[in-house]
């Protein structure tokens, strides 16, 4: 079964295989912290490219969780303040995780166990918390991701 499409403010990549899509209010710091996961994969050696920025067209077929981008936007990528970059990109990939970006001083501690986010009417996805002051935060996702 095919969900219907649903056109929404996120930015998503693919590393490695794992889908991630960066969920926020405009300025969160999702373009941001999606390019330094991109950038970080690049400097090891790992596979990764952009899906979308801005807006990703998400919907679930079948048992995955798909996310592309607008024609419009493909290969494009805002680095606020310093302007719109052409990077590598997918289509089309499988999206994993909802990343959130947040600010240190707003956030708990310790996050809920087992946390979901509800990204469409009908699509949840597991949340991995990350602060914007991490240095590294392809590897904090991936230390997150590996602790389940």
């Amino acid at each position: 079964m095919t969900d219907p499409f649903e056109n929404i403010h996120a930015t998503a990549i693919t590393v490695g295989g794992t889908g991630l899509i960066f969920l926020g209010p405009s300025g969160a710091g999702k373009s941001s912290m999606a390019f330094d996961c991109l950038a970080e994969a690049r400097l090891s050696g790992t596979s990764a490219a952009l899906i979308s920025d801005d807006r990703v067209i998400i919907w679930r077929k079948d048992d995955q969780i798909i996310g592309r981008g607008p024609e419009s936007i493909r290969g494009l990528l805002e680095l606020r303040h310093s302007g719109i970059v052409k990077i590598a990109w997918i289509e089309q990939a499988p999206l994993h995780y909802a990343v959130l970006p947040i600010r240190a001083a707003e956030a708990d501690r310790l996050p809920p166990a087992d946390e979901q986010l509800q990204v469409t009417s009908t699509i949840h996805l597991p949340v991995i918390r990350v602060p914007l002051c991490v240095r590294f935060p392809l590897s904090h996702i991936f230390a997150l991701i590996q602790s389940v």
